[in-house]
């Protein structure tokens, strides 16, 4: 996007109490036209930060991840829109790649890689990477789901693929991920039921197993150390967790 005539981009972000992360995450996204930032009642400096980044601050109340990230993307002032999170960041590749994407693309969405820390390291095998993140796109041409969890973007055509990483460097705790997968898996139980999915014994017992030789073994998540053996042995925790919550809540008649 070097051309005088490119589309002009802006990066949209949804936040709650985000301010230990946002400062780097918004230094990131200085290349873009505009930065519009929906917040959710923070209680810290998040909004301060914001604009001091020279962010368009919306406050909004909470929707849901999906449907809250497609009221900032309704809110942004541009059809191309990038979105990413707080605790994200652009790497310098990823830029100098958006930033020569054509300014008549082929596709009206693109991809890339997402690179994500767990307990000090940045995952490069198994279920933590390459983690496509399809989050540069086109509004008139793609929406986020509506799922209040596991949010995706729909794209109308064909997608492109960005080389660089978006860097996700998460700052919490093992013990606040494992609370936060624990709410995941009860929301993404609850999703599927809504769906009309039923949950067997065997998909309690099999889908654990066959998600650990999946990207443990297959896709070399033993390269990682002890990070990419905690990370998928949790990730396997929650296809039992989901499938678990799934067959109480259909014996319970919810």
């Amino acid at each position: 996007m070097t051309s005088d005539d490119r589309q002009p981009l802006s990066a949209v972000l949804i936040t709650r109490n985000a301010a230990s992360q946002l400062a780097e995450c918004l230094a990131s996204l200085a290349f873009c036209d505009e930065i519009l930032v929906v917040d959710s009642a923070s209680e810290d400096a998040t909004v301060e930060i914001a604009e001091r980044h020279g962010a368009r601050v919306i406050q909004s109340e909470w929707r849901g991840f999906g449907p809250q990230k497609q009221f900032a993307v309704e809110q942004a002032k541009h059809d191309w829109v990038l979105c990413i999170d707080a605790d994200e960041r652009v790497s310098e590749r990823l830029r100098q790649s958006i930033v020569a994407a054509p300014s008549a693309p082929t596709f009206s969405a693109w991809r890339f890689a997402r690179c994500n820390r767990f307990m000090g390291r940045y995952l490069r095998h198994g279920e933590g990477y390459p983690d496509w993140s399809l989050r540069l796109f086109d509004r008139r041409h793609a929406r986020w789901s509506d799922d209040a969890v596991h949010e995706k973007v729909i794209a109308a055509g064909e997608i492109g693929t960005l080389p660089g990483d978006l860097l996700h460097d998460s700052a919490e705790t093992l013990d606040s991920y494992l609370a936060k997968q624990n709410r995941y898996t009860t929301l993404a139980a609850q999703a599927a039921l809504a769906a009309g999915c039923r949950a067997s014994v065997a998909q309690l017992l099999l889908s654990p197993l066959l998600r650990f030789i999946k990207f443990y073994l297959l896709r070399r998540g033993f390269l990682d150390g002890l990070p990419g053996l905690v990370h998928i042995l949790v990730g396997c925790q929650n296809s039992f967790f989901k499938y678990a919550k799934m067959l109480a809540f259909q014996r319970d008649g919810q």
